[in-house]
This record gives C-alpha cells, structure tokens and sequence, in this order.
C-alpha cells in the first residue's frame, strides 16, 4: 500500500483494510483539527488506488471491511467512487462493508439516486464529523457548514439506507459557549436519526490553529467536571424516537459511555452524575490521548 503522510480511520474500522482513495482533506480550517495540516489535498488516480487493493489482496487472505480514507473520500464524483466501491467487491468478494469519511456537503451534493447508487455497489456507512449543534460554535471553528445542513445530511444517508456516523467534540464551545453547545448537540442528536454517535473531547494539540486561542486566553478549555456538566445537559435535551447506537469511548475522553439512546439514556445520566460527585473516577489527565 502506498500511503501518503499519516493516516487515520474511526476506531470502529479498527480491523478494515485502510485504501488511501484521497489526500487530506477539502476543506482543513477547522481550528481544533491537528489531522490533514501537513497535506495538499488531492484525489488518488484510480488506477494508484486498484493497484493498492490488488497489493493488499496477496497478503490478506480475508478481508470483510474497507474504509476509503482521507479525510472527506465522499467529495469523489459519484462516477469514479461508485467504479472503485465496484473494484473493491471485485478484488475482495468476502468484504461486507465499505466505509469513508465525509463532510456533510457532499452528502448533500449528491442526488438520492446517487447515493442509492453508491449503497448498492458496497457502501454502507458514512462517517461525518457534526462537532456541534451550535451555529455559533460551528462557526468560530470554522466547520464551514451549518447544523441544519449536517442533519440533513445525515437523514439523507440514513433514509436511503447508508448507515450514519455522527462525531460530537465535548468542550468545543469552551466555557463561554458551553451550555448552547451542549443543549443545541443534544436537540441535534435527537432529530438527526443517526445510526450511531460518537463523543470525543477536546484536547490540546500545538498543530491545531485552536491552540493560539487556548494560549492567549480567547478560548477557555473545560475542567474535567464541567465536561461532566455539559455532558449532562446534552443527555437531558437528547430525546431520540429512534434507536441510535451511542459511545464516548475515546482515548480523549475522561469517562467512557457505552448505551443505545433512548433505551440507555437513564443509566448514562446516572453514571454521568456519579461522575460529577465522585471525580476520583475520572480517567486520569496522562492517560488521554488523540
């Protein structure tokens, strides 16, 4: 596989086979994201990323997912995705399921067909990362993309069948803002109908433009149990009709969840505020990470 600069996928393509089909990332202002700032982005010729599949195949002798990386794999036209998606199930019969990252704005470019169209050559789930459901929060990170428009995303995918997975920052708002970002992520969560959520925490990076904020004094970072504050708010406003599949099991994190909300949003309440009172239970500061 020849892959360009670091690479990196969900934590539930943990076991997939990772095909760089483009590099970096379209957009790459945002400020609290350290991942794509070393790389131009461009897209991967088709005949580079087959090559890379057909290597990958004589020495993987099973191979049942495959994630498209870099960043936003999704901003392919739908001609040349749906002709690798069709390359990979060629090359490997026994994949159940192909995965890629994208902004919400190519969802959103994409007629239903299209997607439908993309469904049935082997994509079967989307990765997009909301980060809030504040206007304003999304804003001053510079998402370039408003909350409407990833819920609509998101419902677009869902509704014709390519499962959505939708990524929250916990402390994005920083102080200031913290109680909007978390009613506003939690009223998001309940009307957006996503498969799955998952929760990071924002963390320190120096190569992330949001750091210059932190440092001066422009951004103030959340304390541990105002994460559990916010967390909190975010739970009681997250009234989901459907099911959703929900986890904050990220290394960044400082309590791990794992529930299916509405089912589970009781027992994460409760142990989010056992957290609050009992902050000894916190996962320690060096044991974070990206």
């Amino acid at each position: 596989m020849q892959y360009e600069g670091a690479i990196y996928r969900p934590p539930s393509e943990a076991y997939s086979l990772i095909v760089q089909a483009t590099v970096g990332c379209t957009h790459n202002l945002c400020t609290f994201c350290p991942m794509y700032k070393e790389k131009q982005f461009k897209m991967k010729p088709f005949e580079s990323v087959v090559a890379d599949m057909e290597a990958a195949r004589r020495f993987n002798r099973r191979v049942e997912r495959i994630f498209f990386a870099d960043g936003d794999a999704l901003c392919m036209n739908t001609e040349k995705l749906s002709a690798l998606l069709s390359a990979a199930t060629e090359i490997f019969p026994e994949c159940t399921r192909i995965g890629i990252y994208s902004r919400a704005n190519h969802i959103l470019s994409k007629s239903d067909e299209e997607l439908a169209t993309l469904r049935d050559k082997g994509l079967g789930i989307v990765y997009i990362g909301a980060e809030s459901g504040s206007d304003e929060v999304l804003r001053r990170v510079k998402k370039g993309e408003t909350a409407e428009q990833i819920t609509t995303a998101v419902q677009r995918a869902e509704n014709v069948g390519i499962k959505a997975s939708v990524t929250f920052i916990s402390g994005l708002g920083g102080k200031e803002l913290m109680a909007e970002h978390a009613i506003k992520t939690g009223e998001m969560i309940s009307k957006m109908g996503a498969s799955y959520v998952g929760l990071l925490t924002l963390i320190l990076d120096p190569i992330a433009p949001i750091y210059e904020q932190i440092q001066s004094g422009e951004f103030e970072l959340l304390e541990p149990l105002d994460v559990m504050e916010e967390l909190e708010l975010m739970f009681e406003h997250a009234d989901c009709s459907g099911e959703t599949v929900f986890r904050s099991n990220h290394a960044s994190n400082w309590l791990s969840l794992k529930g299916t909300l509405p089912h589970d949003k009781a027992e994460m309440l409760r142990q989010i505020r056992h957290a609050k009172a009992n902050a000894d239970t916190l996962r320690p500061e060096w044991q974070r990470g990206l």
